[in-house]
C-alpha cells in the first residue's frame, strides 16, 4: 500500500510516539458557514492539538450506513441547502489550517457530479482522498483511473465479517490508510468500544502487513481512543462531535462550540497515551 497523503498523516503520529486521531463532520450543518467553523475547530486551536486527519462528511439523503445522530445533522443541512460543490469549500477550509482532509461519501454522488471532475475538484482544493463506505474496489474502475490521474488517496472498508481473501483484496486497493469498521451496523457512539476491533486488526496486519489501520464506529471518549490506539494506528470520531453541535442548536445557541472543544480535547489526550 501507498502511503498517500492521509497516510502519511498517520505516519507523522506514529513518530511523534502516538496515534492518530481522525475526524468527521458533515459540511453544511448547523448551516455551511457554521460547518466550516466545526471543522477549523477541529484542527487545533494555537497551542492546541487537534485532528490528525479531518473526515468532512458529504450528506446524503439515503444514507444506509448512518446512525441516528449523523443522519439528523445530515437531514437539517440537506433542509437548509448544503450542495455537494460545498464540500470542496470544506475541504480548502481545513487544508487552509495544514491540517489533512479526507472526504466521506457515498459513491451515488460522486457518480452523479462526475468522477474525474470530483476528483479534480477535489485535488484542486487540497483535498487528500475519498473514504467510499459502499464502493469496493471490484466495481471501482473509474475511481481507480480518477484517484490515479489526480494523485487521490483510496481509502476502502474492510468490516468483523470480511474474509480473509477480501480483507487481502482491499487493502491492496487502498492508498493511504485502511478503514476497519469496528462493529456490524450504523454509525454511533457505544458505551463499549468493540471486542472484535482487535482481532480485525490482527487479522489486517497478517494478511497487509504495511497496511495502516484506521478504526471507527462507535468511538465516543479519550478512554476508548486509547484503548484502539492500543492496536490500531488510528481512531475514528464522529458522532461525538455532532453530538453537542445538536444539542447546541436545540438550546438555541448553535454557534457554540464549547461542547465540541470538550470532546475534542479528551480524544485528543486519549490517542495521546
Amino acid at each position: 500500500m501507498s502511503a498517500g497523503l492521509s497516510g502519511l498523516a498517520l505516519q507523522r503520529a506514529a513518530d511523534e510516539g502516538r496515534k492518530a486521531l481522525v475526524a468527521y463532520y458533515p459540511v453544511g450543518y448547523p448551516d455551511v458557514p457554521g460547518s466550516l467553523e466545526v471543522l477549523r475547530t477541529l484542527c487545533g486551536e494555537g497551542d492546541v492539538p487537534g485532528a490528525d486527519v479531518i473526515e468532512i462528511g458529504l450528506p446524503y439523503s439515503d444514507p444506509v450506513m448512518d446512525g441516528v445522530v449523523v443522519q439528523r445533522a445530515g437531514t437539517r443541512a440537506l433542509a437548509r441547502g448544503v450542495r455537494t460543490r460545498d464540500v470542496f469549500s470544506a475541504v480548502e477550509a481545513v487544508a487552509g489550517t495544514g491540517t489533512t482532509p479526507v472526504v466521506m461519501t457515498y459513491w451515488n454522488l460522486v457518480d452523479h457530479y462526475g468522477v474525474d471532475a470530483f476528483a479534480r475538484d477535489l485535488a484542486s482544493a487540497g483535498g487528500a482522498g475519498l473514504i467510499t463506505p459502499d464502493l469496493v474496489p471490484d466495481e471501482a474502475p473509474d475511481w481507480f483511473a480518477a484517484s490515479d490521474a489526480h494523485g487521490l488517496d483510496r481509502i476502502f472498508l474492510v468490516s468483523p465479517s470480511s474474509s480473509d481473501e477480501r480483507i487481502a483484496a482491499t487493502a491492496k486497493a487502498c492508498r493511504g490508510w485502511l478503514y476497519a469498521t469496528a462493529v456490524m451496523g450504523v454509525t454511533g457512539t457505544r458505551e463499549q468500544s468493540s471486542s472484535v476491533a482487535p482481532d480485525l486488526v490482527a487479522r489486517v496486519r497478517t494478511l497487509a502487513p504495511n497496511t495502516l489501520v484506521g478504526v471507527g464506529l462507535g468511538i465516543s471518549t479519550g478512554d476508548q481512543a486509547a484503548q484502539v490506539a492500543a492496536y490500531a494506528d488510528a481512531a475514528i470520531v464522529g458522532s461525538a462531535f455532532i453530538k453537542p453541535m445538536l444539542a447546541a442548536e436545540d438550546a438555541g445557541t448553535p454557534d457554540d462550540l464549547t461542547g465540541v472543544r470538550s470532546v475534542l480535547a479528551d480524544l485528543v489526550a486519549g490517542v495521546r497515551r
